[in-house]
């Protein structure tokens, strides 16, 4: 797909090189941001440079997109481990929730250049004597920029909470840079009437030549971040009652607190949750909207691999990246390529973000999404397939070697390291739309209750007709959800979004993230301990219904055919050729009748589950739920070694703010959380 913003942008975006200094901001250059602003064409590279600035590694060139997703219910930052799961120098050591302000790779340095040059945008754009004079191109771009700093705060509030917040660029003589942490609650405020402002401005996808691809922000994907910042305004997050002891902020009584810190939302939350739903509703009720829902989810994946547009609009903006110059995505997780094959020597694919065997059995087995999402699949150096039976390490399959371009493809075959795939990264999806047009609208009225936008469209039709798509229409299974509306929200999120760096911000949202990691932590358990029925988000499972052996079969002579595996029950016999057996994980986790070993599967694979994801809480005590396990006893017995929990916080998912920078805001700013 052919990259927007490669054109004079990084030429001369007016001004800002590093000093190194708080926050990473900058200082002017000799070239004026009235002259820049003064011409449309100059505007226009400017704004085109904040796009080229997003594929930033520490943005989303592979932090935001990739290595920051965390552990959640649904995916595992890396293979779940019993070596280095709380290392605090690390992305998998932030992943399961242990910090530590000298941890350099959870640093907000390029999240903060990026908000001063976007500021420095809309500064320059109100300023500008052609605004109003050629506002048909300045306005949106005005709105463009608004945006983008809007973006650039909002991934600051959600992972490192209340931080250092300010609406102008920083001054020359430094007056405005050294600045203490704004309440949580402010920052949200300002970056919803940025977003109210930049909905009004930018024209609708397609519109016109210049604002034809979804890797232009455009009037959509506004009103989608508007919605999802009001449902964040007005969701639970961590809060430092020392920092803000006059905060009003409503406590989440469900989530204990400590040391002065609770989880907590405003007062006003269905004020937040009212602009949420009724943008979306007016979104999904325009004429003038041009996205729809592919009718192929599998589609969605497929064309973004292979660097192609969406011919439904279904993607409402993508981070545009540049084959062979930069971005991960898909080389870093996804379907995995063994080194040595006939696609290259280098592997793809890989295990910076994996899944496990309660997601895939989350799905029913009629959805369409479930084989779209996750695969137990791989590639080896024998170019053929494989199938994985390890049930904390399943792949993520939305990204997939034989989907990318040809010249992705010729390049992969002779590289010597790994190489952007220029697969772009997209930041919201159509379904999204309905989805929070469900969950806020249900929070008001109740799920059969329409907003007065939305042209009679109801909550519970907006999350049926996701499912219809994920089903096909007239399926029995599209009304068959939780009868907790609630709930069935919570889980459709999961199905429709896994692996899009989205999951973990939802659950901390809804306070919900220790309970729905724990609930996926005591059910792989009992999984593999295969003695006793387990629920798995609205599902209940019985131990006869995870098979003892897995028989597959190839499609031709590389590739499995993906319907062939039994992996909702045993066969009454070995099927023979052209099947191949595979002992499955009730097999592979059980106790060895001789020599078992604290090393054996089916201790350690318990362990390596039960430490996962412990740096969220002060403590962990597994004591009782081992007692209901099998071989419990033995599990306890070599837990006992492995250190788990905080020591001080609840829910404590913010990253550390890194030692240099707190050093260099000069007393501005203090280490909180804990930290």
């Amino acid at each position: 797909m052919k990259n927007i913003f490669l054109i004079l942008a990084t030429l001369i975006f007016f001004g800002l090189s590093s000093c190194k200094k708080f926050l990473e901001t900058s200082s002017p250059s000799s070239l004026s941001s009235q002259t820049v602003f003064s011409s449309a064409s100059m505007a226009k590279a400017a704004v085109m440079g904040l796009y080229g600035d997003m594929t930033n590694t520490y943005i989303y060139g592979q932090k935001l997109s990739v290595n920051w997703q965390g552990v959640t219910d649904i995916e595992s930052n890396g293979a779940f481990t019993e070596s280095g799961y709380n290392s605090t120098s690390s992305d998998a050591g932030a992943g399961n929730y242990y910090g530590s302000q000298y941890n350099s790779t959870t640093r907000w340095s390029s999240l903060y250049d990026y908000a001063e040059i976007s500021t420095a945008a809309v500064e320059g754009i109100r300023q500008s004597p052609i605004l109003e004079s050629d506002s048909a191109t300045m306005k949106p771009l005005l709105g463009e920029a608004l945006v983008m700093r809007s973006l650039a705060y909002f991934n600051l509030v959600r992972y490192w909470g209340a931080v250092p917040f300010k609406r102008e660029t920083s001054r020359s003589d430094l007056s405005n840079v050294y600045a203490g942490r704004t309440d949580i609650d402010t920052i949200y405020h300002y970056i919803v009437e940025d977003l109210q402002e930049a909905v009004k401005l930018l024209p609708w996808l397609g519109t016109s030549s210049e604002y034809g691809s979804a890797e232009r922000i455009t009037k959509g994907y506004a009103m989608g971040l508007l919605a999802k910042v009001a449902l964040f305004a007005g969701g639970w997050s961590l809060r430092d009652g020392n920092l803000f002891p006059d905060s009003k902020a409503v406590h989440n009584n469900n989530i204990p607190e400590q040391g002065g810190y609770y989880v907590g939302r405003p007062q006003n939350w269905k004020d937040y949750y009212k602009i949420a739903a009724d943008i979306t509703a007016q979104m999904l009720a325009s004429t003038d909207n041009p996205h729809k829902l592919d009718p192929s989810y599998i589609d969605i994946w497929q064309k973004v691999c292979g660097q192609l547009p969406n011919p439904y609009n279904e993607n409402l903006f993508e981070v545009a990246f540049g084959m062979g110059n930069n971005g991960d995505i898909g080389s870093l997780m996804g379907y995995n390529v063994a080194g040595n094959s006939k696609y290259g020597t280098r592997s793809f694919g890989g295990s910076y973000v994996t899944s496990t065997a309660y997601y895939f059995y989350s799905f029913d087995k009629e959805d369409t999404r479930r084989d779209a999402t996750l695969t137990w699949f791989s590639y080896t150096a024998e170019n053929k397939e494989t199938m994985g039976n390890n049930p904390i390490n399943v792949s993520f399959a939305k990204w997939r070697i034989y989907w990318t371009t040809d010249a992705f493809l010729a390049m992969q075959k002779t590289a010597t390291s790994r190489i952007a795939t220029g697969i772009n990264w997209i930041l919201m999806r159509y379904s999204d739309i309905y989805l929070m047009y469900a969950e806020a609208q249900n929070e008001l009225a109740g799920p059969d209750v329409a907003n007065d936008f939305a042209n009679g469209l109801t909550p519970r039709q907006a999350l049926e007709t996701v499912r219809a798509r994920a089903f096909g229409a007239g399926s029995a299974e599209i009304t068959k959800y939780d009868p907790d509306f609630f709930k069935a929200i919570v889980n459709e999120r999961a199905w429709e979004f896994g692996c899009e760096s989205i999951r973990k911000q939802d659950l901390i949202r809804w306070g919900l993230l220790y309970d729905k990691v724990e609930e996926m932590k005591k059910a792989l358990c009992l999984m593999l301990d295969d003695s006793k029925s387990v629920t798995i988000m609205d599902k209940t499972y019985q131990p006869s219904s995870f098979p003892k052996k897995i028989y597959y079969k190839f499609s031709d002579n590389q590739y499995i055919d993906p319907s062939s595996p039994n992996y909702y029950a045993d066969l009454p016999a070995d099927p023979g050729t052209p099947y191949t057996e595979l002992d499955w994980f009730p097999t592979t986790m059980a106790k060895p009748e001789k020599n078992p070993k604290p090393t054996s599967n089916y201790i350690i694979y318990p362990i390596r589950i039960l430490v996962t994801g412990t740096g969220l809480y002060p403590s962990y005590d597994y004591g009782s739920f081992l007692g209901s396990m099998t071989n419990g006893s033995e599990i306890q017995e070599s837990l006992a070694q492995y250190p788990m929990g905080n020591g001080g916080i609840y829910y404590r998912y913010p990253y550390a703010v890194y030692y240099e920078d707190i050093y260099e805001s000069k007393g501005a700013i203090q280490s909180s959380y804990g930290y």
